[in-house]
């Protein structure tokens, strides 16, 4: 596709309205189809720090059957930039049940400032998602939301991962905990971080 993209393609990207054609990358990407989803994304790396974050992305890419471009930001923030996490979950509590409305109270740390607050919510993480949101000043539409076990049994640990968008920018987040609750406030953190570091990186190339 790199080499010769009339070989794949039967119309070009322009043609139909799309500015550029999206490479996906996967599993079964190399490295020279990795260093160019890099350089599309705007950074210029050394050929030891695409390496490195090769590495990085063959092992993410194991476990995901797709990985998307905030995945590749993510990768080179935390092997490459090591970017510090802007938003950190300090504390969670949620109290729900069939008699009683789901509060969350949330404590989070901004740029090394605390605060807290609390909110209800459709359900225990519908309102901690509300209050991170209010915590944060952030206003992400959730887009996916899936919960998987990562192992058996009633004590099974569960993996969140949250797709979110806010003004075109989409981010993915992760994150396992034996409570499903917390393992979804960390996840959405999690995207919350990746979210504000690609609108970080956004804003300095047009500058």
């Amino acid at each position: 596709m790199l080499k010769e993209a009339s070989t794949y393609e039967i119309m070009t990207p322009e043609s139909v309205g799309v500015p550029t054609n999206e490479l996906v990358l996967g599993k079964h990407s190399g490295r020279h189809a990795f260093r160019e989803k890099v350089r599309a994304l705007g950074y210029d790396l050394t050929d030891e720090q695409v390496e490195s974050a090769f590495e990085a992305f063959k092992a993410l890419a194991d476990k995901k059957k797709t990985v998307y471009d905030e995945d590749v930001d993510a990768l080179i923030a935390e092997k490459i930039l090591r970017l510090p996490d802007r938003y950190r979950l300090v504390y969670l509590n949620v109290n729900s049940g069939t008699v009683t409305v789901p509060t969350a109270t949330v404590q989070m740390e901004i740029d090394g400032v605390v605060r807290q607050e609390a909110g209800f919510g459709d359900g225990p993480v519908d309102a901690a998602f509300g209050v991170i949101k209010k915590i944060t000043g952030r206003t992400p539409r959730l887009v996916n939301f899936t919960i998987n076990s990562i192992t058996g049994g009633t004590d099974a640990q569960a993996e969140v991962s949250v797709r979110i968008e806010e003004e075109g920018t989409l981010a993915n987040g992760q994150a396992s905990d034996t409570d499903i609750v917390v393992a979804s406030a960390k996840a959405f953190v999690h995207a919350l971080n990746k979210l504000a570091h690609r609108r970080q990186k956004s804003f300095a190339a047009n500058l």
